[in-house]
């Protein structure tokens, strides 16, 4: 957490309005002081804390394609701000068969208070002020469940839940890349939509909500290589929609 807040934003002093605006819910493991997660350290590492290689994808939109990104700072397993406040996944008492102790029982309040609310009001001033032409929210999934023997054999794929006008253009242009995409896959976005819901499709704004393999984005050479692609698609999906 930077200066007590759960979110930090790059490059948005001199926003020009119109662009794209990335945002990254899932970007850090932190656990802020004060909190016992009570769980394997070796876990904060793995998928269930963060999405891996989400956060290096984020910093490289921001400061070389000179995208203004707004990036979370602690982990979905203290509080997910990819949840409604009203869901019990909020602050998640189990995860991919983990039992994470620290959260049965909760204070579930503090952590909207002190996480939840400053990190979805802080993005949802930065896009009154930038205006966004289109919001692309960026994830990772892992290749497979530890509850599961299923392989995930999409490299990217695009969420949406009413509104697909821009996961659409996006899905053809990364096919024509000749990559394996999912649509509404691994996840749909029909079920889990909720930052892009209330901050694009409430306000009419268009988005991708762009998932990637995480094996695609594990190294910088692999985040370097996505940040290109990302920036120059998504660009391209902001002038049809």
């Amino acid at each position: 957490m930077i200066d007590g807040r759960p979110y930090r934003q790059v490059n948005v002093d001199d926003i020009r309005p119109g662009g794209l605006l990335v945002v990254a819910d899932h970007a850090s493991n932190h656990v802020p002081a004060g909190i016992e997660l009570g769980i394997d350290s070796r876990l904060m590492n793995d998928h269930i804390a963060i999405d891996i290689g989400v956060e290096g994808v984020a910093d490289r939109l921001a400061r070389r394609h000179d995208l203004p990104v707004h990036i979370a700072t602690v982990s979905r397993l203290v509080c997910d701000f990819h949840r409604k406040e009203d869901e019990p996944a909020v602050v998640p008492t189990t995860s991919d068969g983990h039992l994470i102790p620290g959260n049965i029982g909760a204070d579930v309040e503090m952590r909207l208070a002190h996480y939840h609310r400053p990190y979805h009001d802080a993005l949802a001033a930065l896009i009154e002020r930038a205006r966004p032409r289109m919001l692309v929210a960026v994830h990772s999934f892992t290749p497979s469940l530890a509850t599961s023997d299923e392989e995930r054999p999409w490299e990217v794929a695009l969420l949406y839940n009413q509104d697909e006008r821009a996961a659409q253009h996006a899905i053809r242009l990364f096919r024509e890349q000749g990559l394996t995409v999912g649509d509404n896959q691994p996840y749909s976005g029909k079920q889990l939509n909720a930052t892009m819901d209330r901050h694009a499709e409430a306000n009419g704004i268009p988005y991708c909500t762009v998932e990637i393999r995480q094996d695609q984005i594990n190294t910088a050479a692999g985040q370097a290589r996505w940040a290109v692609m990302l920036a120059d698609i998504m660009g391209r999906v902001a002038l049809e929609v």
